[in-house]
């Protein structure tokens, strides 16, 4: 596993670059991902616009103002912030990297290069509204496309996506929140995405609704960039070990080199019975061990054993029993049981769910059936992985699902009505459709 950049260069190249330790592998891909869904919904709403599907919209801006107080302010804020935590950095070296998300949340850093840069972005904020300053400022008439908005949809969707995807994993968990809530607010990891997708949702829909955007347009040509970016964050949950693994599979087990190997019977209780203070701390007893016994199938047999079976060494979560000749003050855990490796197994899905989007994308009637569709294949994936996902349960009509099973079930329905619904309602008027 890569926590961050600086294992994953280690590893791959043989080159040790201690400042990499700050770029948290997870939030990589996840930026990652953002970019890319960006490229794609600016792609189809420029599509969307050729064919005459959305519209401009009118603004007034007003043009030559010098810059104002509170610009150069903004400015310095932000250069100060970043060139206080890259300065103690440069100045504080290995130390300041050996746990970068204990230092970036401290306050610690190096005041002068905090200033300097501060009063650098200040000073090229003035220099920027200077050259464009008029004798006497105007107010000028502006077109604005769809995809011309696609910079403050993506914003949007970073700043609420992490709000709702941190907010739901500590409902989720809130028994173990309410016992160690630093370690939820400040950990980079544990991030439920449908919190995210719900939150980033809401937030999009009204930005949509301000700006006079066609909802059903918008929701068609974003189902793909959601369904490419689930696919590519989910990369990063398998890199760095972040948690979003499955349950124990019992077909496989360690050897004394930690490899991951086919398991004899009663390897898996032997295994329990010497990790006892681990699995105690995650289960009441042995019974409740969310496990499963899937060797691999005859017609799979060239794929790797770790395809089917993992345990994560040097997760992001520090989670497991310690590793054998590991040296490094952190990130020396891995799991004493093989997991199922769900975060692959969602990057292949939600790749595979990406092209069909993306090859139906023109051909679904009415407009708003590819949500619909997005909707319904990303419950289903989520539905089925679950089976054999590790996540807690809570009590539901009688019943114990996970707050992601239940929420896949809402998206089901959701895309499914909402697409009878649509279906309904434009078959009276085929030129709406």
């Amino acid at each position: 596993m890569y926590p961050n950049l600086y294992y994953a260069f280690q590893d791959l190249f043989g080159i040790e670059l201690p400042f990499l330790r700050i770029v948290n592998t997870f939030g990589f891909f996840v930026a990652i991902s953002f970019l890319v869904a960006a490229t794609l919904l600016s792609r189809e709403l420029k599509r969307k616009t050729r064919e005459g599907l959305m519209q401009y919209t009118e603004e007034t801006i007003e043009v030559g103002r010098p810059a104002s107080i509170a610009d150069l302010l903004i400015n310095f804020f932000a250069g100060f912030v970043l060139g206080y935590k890259l300065g103690g950095i440069i100045v504080g070296g290995s130390e300041a990297l050996q746990d970068p998300p204990a230092y970036l949340m401290s306050g610690e850093g190096n005041l002068p290069i905090g200033l300097l840069l501060g009063g650098l972005l200040a000073f090229w904020k003035w220099w920027e509204k200077r050259k464009q300053q008029l004798p006497k400022p105007e107010k000028r008439a502006v077109r604005i496309w769809p995809y011309d908005r696609v910079g403050e949809f993506t914003l949007l969707a970073l700043i609420f996506g992490i709000l709702g995807a941190k907010l739901f994993d500590i409902f989720e968990n809130w028994s173990d929140f309410l016992k160690h809530p630093a370690a939820y607010l400040l950990s980079p990891a544990g991030l439920t995405f449908y919190g995210g997708l719900i939150c980033a949702t809401i937030a999009i829909i009204l930005y949509a609704r301000k700006h006079k955007i066609s909802i059903r347009h918008l929701a068609d040509a974003i189902a793909p960039a959601l369904m490419a970016a689930y696919a590519v964050g989910r990369i990063g949950c398998q890199v760095a070990g972040d948690g979003d693994w499955g349950i124990y599979n019992t077909a496989y087990t360690l050897d004394a080199n930690q490899k991951i190997v086919a398991a004899q019977p009663g390897d898996f209780e032997r295994t329990v019975a010497a990790n006892t203070g681990y699995f105690a701390r995650r289960w009441d007893d042995s019974a409740s061990i969310q496990k499963a016994n899937f060797p691999k199938p005859g017609a799979l047999s060239f794929m790797p054993d770790w395809f089917f079976a993992y345990n994560y060494p040097r997760n992001v979560n520090e989670d497991g029993t310690p590793l054998r000749a590991c040296n490094d003050d952190k990130y020396c855990m891995g799991l004493p049981q093989p997991v199922f490796p769900t975060p692959l197994y969602e990057v292949i899905m939600g790749g595979a769910l990406f092209f069909l989007l993306w090859g139906l994308r023109k051909r679904l009637k009415p407009y708003g059936a590819v949500f619909c569709l997005y909707l319904i294949v990303n419950g289903l994936e989520r539905f089925t992985i679950e089976l054999i996902r590790v996540n807690n349960r809570m009590d539901f009509l009688g019943l114990r699902p996970t707050q992601a099973e239940v929420i896949a079930v809402g998206l089901i329905l959701t895309g499914t009505g909402l697409w009878i619904y649509l279906s309904k309602k434009n078959s009276a008027s085929p030129a709406k459709l």
